[in-house]
């Protein structure tokens, strides 16, 4: 193998860099990067960034020493068996890794909608957020709930809109969702409401209320980014359809973070998982398998949130779960477990109490079953209640 191109210089791709020369790959590495940033991680966007206690978040990586051939500004749009088609003409490869990552979903309408996605994004948002700005957030998911903390703390007046019954009832359920109402305080927090465009000056509900704004937040979910495939000779579901060895379906490709659909034999089904942790791990297996060796990805995907003061952390898979059980009540600090048929813990979400994630995690890791009874008791370590 003499050429390795990597499509994506998001933090996926920069890791998957290191990998390779980690495993003493000497070949040439082209690294294509649809932004003229250099590589940076998106997590402190909606975090620091936004909060203005950071103007950036370069990943640490030493590019030129990794003698890699980085292209910022050039996008991949066409795949071929051995040649990746770029917005600079074809290149060919031995090997290649796809690590587009994902989109941001706009709305209809006419209207600016900002959304929350790269560098660019969250300086141009932030020099918005100023007191008496009439902020309108679309959703109350993680992004969402991170951009109405920013908001709220810049003095903006602060709408959100969330077509679900509770905030984070799509990424954690409406009984988990509903325990952060209080954190809302001092936010119009509009519920089971839906957006039917955004328009100048504001957004129309499809009730026809319009709400004035200043600024608008589009913070609903992302696709993952393979319309540049979709021509290609390679297996699209949900993202690049991958094995557990993150090999996608044509010889010498691999796909890692956000744009990767890989099968976990942990719960045995294909996961896409668009949090920095997958990012930052997958690339190593990629790396690997991509040299031939026998490696397998099949972690505990692990997520956290700062919002509203508060740290929220998660780890596993809890469509694995049968059941839900609280650690302590919404006030203040807590934790909720979700079990398996046969009390695995399956996933974990721990809300200011870091001790329940980690423990959670090496136990989830595992694969334990647990005593439900001390679980339920918040002074109780997660540990002791293994069984």
């Amino acid at each position: 193998m003499n050429r390795v191109v990597v499509a994506g210089a998001g933090l996926a791709g920069v890791r998957s860099v290191e990998a390779l020369r980690a495993r003493g790959f000497e070949g040439e590495i082209v690294l294509l990067g649809q932004e003229r940033h250099r590589p940076y991680d998106r997590p402190p966007l909606s975090k620091a960034v936004l909060l203005g206690t950071s103007d950036s978040s370069f990943v640490d990586s030493d590019l030129a020493t990794l003698e890699v051939d980085f292209r910022p500004g050039v996008s991949a749009t066409g795949l071929r068996a051995g040649v990746v088609e770029t917005s600079e003409g074809d290149l060919p490869y031995d090997g290649l890794v796809i690590a587009t990552g994902a989109d941001p979903i706009t709305l209809p309408g006419d209207g600016q909608q900002h959304v929350l996605r790269t560098l660019d994004d969250a300086l141009e948002l932030r020099a918005r957020l100023v007191r008496g700005a009439r902020v309108v957030v679309i959703g109350a998911g993680w992004i969402g709930a991170e951009v109405a903390t920013a908001a709220r703390r810049a003095g903006c007046e602060v709408t959100v809109v969330e077509a679900g019954p509770a905030p984070l009832s799509q990424a954690v359920g409406a009984e988990l969702g509903a325990r952060t109402l209080p954190w809302y305080d001092g936010i119009d927090l509009r519920l089971d409401t839906m957006v039917a465009s955004v328009d100048e000056g504001g957004v129309r509900l499809v009730d026809g209320e319009f709400l004035e704004a200043h600024v608008v937040v589009t913070g609903v979910g992302v696709r993952p980014a393979v319309e540049w495939l979709a021509g290609a000779d390679i297996d699209l579901h949900n993202g690049v359809v991958a094995d557990e060895h993150l090999r996608a379906s044509l010889p010498g490709v691999v796909a890692v973070g956000d744009c990767a659909a890989w099968w976990s034999r942990r719960y045995g089904t294909r996961l896409r998982v668009e949090h920095w942790d997958t990012a930052l791990g997958a690339p190593e297996v990629a790396a690997a398998t991509l040299l031939g060796e026998d490696a397998v990805y099949d972690p505990v995907p692990y997520f956290w949130s700062e919002q509203f003061g508060h740290m929220v952390q998660y780890a596993g898979h809890h469509p694995a779960g049968a059941r839900l059980l609280h650690r302590g009540g919404p006030e203040g600090k807590w934790s909720a477990c979700w079990l398996t048929e046969d009390d695995t813990l399956a996933a974990v979400l721990a809300v200011d109490r870091p001790r329940d994630l980690v423990q959670g995690r090496r136990i989830i890791d595992a694969g334990l079953r647990m005593d439900p009874e001390r679980l339920v008791d918040p002074d109780v370590p997660l540990r002791d209640c293994v069984v």
